[in-house]
């Protein structure tokens, strides 16, 4: 990339937010995964809309890729500048311009970390239920271009369920509001939608319009250990089958629990096969009856222990533990590869042992956890990216963990979004509607300039 253009970008954005040196990119070469990797020409943080949008122009004009990034704790490889170019990193674009409590709605731009927008919701007595595994410092505008799922997506949904409007910067620099904060609108295509999702290759999110909830009430937390991952799937069959609920449904395998009472001991059982960390919120007497009739179904699926949270600090305290399982097992190895996959719920006992029985038959470390309310498994690979031989069998149990997925009516991503990591997998899960996504990506960025190399092969 040219000085000149260089220097146009600076002009716009301040000399100070523009990063060249070969040692200040480094940083925003990679993401999450850690294991892809690439260099950008350079890095630009503009401080708001209008200034990525006269980034965006300049780009256009010179023909540079754009990369659009957050914190970079994606999980997909889809903030890695695969060809160069330049990184818009949005995270001083940080402010909440408005919390509405009459309309139930929050107004962010893209770069205020998620932990902050709950905070203000909370503040208000309202609730912003989406909540990712980072999202301490993953922020708003990430979430909303990978579709975040999280802990309570069961109840209450994913990210995509509670964007009601945003502010997006096309690939042309040209600038469009979509949404609102009418609670029923069917004008035209939901166009918002399409950007939902979409990792940055249809435009770039500067704002966020978010619809929230009133806080709930009162809540119980409740951890179950059972001797098998077939018993404690068949407590989460139970459970909804009894027309229950929860806003947290969770499980941890034997090797997961071990390494996450080792990094946070809060006296997790560790002689069982499966922990399941079950959550119910709402009204408070609809909260008890929720809690002790799952109480009652996980004792009759053969759960050989049971604790309830006595305290708010240890309902919380619970909960960080489930949090913190991909931190606990990445202290196992020197690289951690966090997969994502998801199965209808009837076939989740099956595809957790496939998972085990794969990772044995390839000689592989890998500890499994996720949300087994809404089928989302997280099958992490504890591994080493310096053996070739090693990661080659990995690639090798990925391939087969993903098929078995497909055989099963499951989705090569439920919450991680396509990135790098999932794109090789795309076309076969979506079939004849693939060619829907790349004539929707010709129509909105022509040139091939907005996060090129992502979801397609």
């Amino acid at each position: 990339m040219s000085d000149p253009v260089l220097s146009r970008f600076a002009a716009i954005v301040g000399q100070q937010h523009v990063l060249t040196a070969a040692e200040d990119l480094i940083p925003y070469g990679f993401d999450g995964t850690a294991t892809f990797k690439a260099k950008p020409l350079s890095v630009l943080m503009p401080g708001n809309a209008d200034e990525v949008a006269a980034c965006v122009k300049i780009a256009a004009e010179a023909g540079v890729p754009i990369v659009s990034r957050g914190s970079g704790t994606g999980l997909s490889g889809g903030s890695v500048p695969v060809t160069g170019g330049i990184i818009l990193c949005l995270v001083r674009m940080n402010a909440i311009l408005e919390v509405d409590a009459r309309n139930l709605t929050l107004r962010a731009q893209a770069g205020v970390i998620t932990l902050k927008v709950a905070e203000a919701a909370a503040a208000q007595g309202l609730f912003y239920p989406p909540d990712p595994g980072s999202m301490k410092i993953s922020t708003i505008g990430g979430n909303v271009a990978e579709n975040s799922g999280g802990l309570r997506g069961l109840k209450y949904g994913v990210t995509r369920d509670y964007v009601m409007g945003m502010q997006v910067v096309l690939a042309d620099g040209s600038v469009v509001e979509l949404g609102n904060k009418c609670v029923k609108d069917v004008a035209g295509y939901s166009l918002k939608d399409l950007f939902i999702g979409s990792e940055g290759t249809l435009g770039i999110i500067t704002e966020v319009l978010l619809k929230l909830l009133p806080l709930p009430a009162a809540r119980r937390t409740l951890l179950a250990s059972f001797d098998s991952m077939e018993a404690a799937a068949e407590t989460v069959s139970a459970i909804i089958a009894a027309k229950i609920i929860p806003c947290t449904l969770e499980f941890l395998d034997q090797m997961t629990i071990q390494c996450v009472e080792d990094y946070s001991k809060v006296g997790l059982p560790t002689d069982c096969a499966a922990l399941l960390l079950m959550e119910t919120d709402g009204h408070p007497a609809a909260v008890e009856d929720e809690a002790l009739r799952m109480e009652e179904i996980a004792r009759a699926h053969g759960a050989k222990a049971l604790r309830r949270a006595r305290t708010e600090a240890e309902s919380l305290e619970l909960a960080a533990a489930r949090r913190n399982a991909f931190s606990a097992l990445a202290r196992r190895r020197p690289t951690t590869i966090l997969e994502d996959v998801t199965v209808p719920r009837s076939e989740l006992a099956v595809m957790v042992r496939f998972i085990a029985e794969t990772a044995a038959r390839h000689n592989l470390t890998v500890g499994t956890f996720g949300h087994m309310g809404d089928g989302n498994l997280h099958p992490t690979f504890l591994t080493d990216e310096r053996d070739t031989e090693e990661m080659a069998r990995v690639h090798l149990a990925l391939d087969e963990i993903v098929a078995k997925t497909l055989e099963l009516g499951g989705t090569i991503t439920g919450e991680h979004g396509v990135g790098l990591a999932k794109k090789q997998w795309l076309e076969k899960q979506m079939g004849g509607s693939y060619a829907m996504l790349a004539a929707v990506k010709k129509a909105l960025d022509p040139a091939g300039l907005l996060n090129p190399g992502k979801i397609f092969g």
